[in-house]
């Protein structure tokens, strides 16, 4: 495929098959994402910014906030090639859910397993679908650190009548 030919390349509701998998990039969390994080959600739960106070919590030392592993989550996806030739046909986020698994620590680094769930015709929108897009990520031991669904309304390549 040429650079045009790639730029111009799109996914619709109809090319994503539920069960195909794919892998993001890695990345490692760090002592400035999770000040950073703290300061921009307001969020300075002592389990967070407190070295002293998280050791003698059950986990031992500081973790990071489970909506900073969130968010980390989307930013991950987002440097994927196949959610990128999402980007002309998804139209919003419609519904997220997560389970948080195991804590993450600074210096952990997180790579996301995206996955294609359900799929469903959108009822209001003869243009649309629902796409669930579960996001599993990984720490870099392969543990299951979230579980998360985001349903997702992706553009059909040609509407229903």
């Amino acid at each position: 495929m040429d650079l045009e030919s790639y730029l111009q390349a799109a996914l619709y509701y109809e090319d994503l098959e539920p069960g195909a998998r794919w892998l993001s990039p890695r990345r490692t969390v760090t002592e400035a994402d999770v000040v950073n994080f703290a300061g921009l959600s307001g969020d300075y739960n002592s389990l967070h910014t407190d070295a002293v106070y998280a050791a003698q919590h059950a986990f031992g030392q500081r973790a990071a906030h489970g909506l900073l592993t969130l968010a980390i989550a989307s930013g991950l996806t987002t440097r994927m090639p196949v959610y990128r030739l999402m980007d002309k046909s998804r139209l919003a986020l419609t519904e997220l859910s997560c389970r948080w698994r195991k804590p993450v620590f600074i210096g952990d680094t997180l790579q996301v397993a995206l996955s294609i769930g359900e799929k469903r015709l959108s009822r209001g929108r003869p243009d649309a679908g629902k796409v669930t897009l579960d996001r599993t990520v990984l720490n870099q031991r392969g543990d299951v650190v979230l579980e998360s669904a985001w349903v997702t309304l992706v553009r059909l390549r040609e509407a229903r009548p």
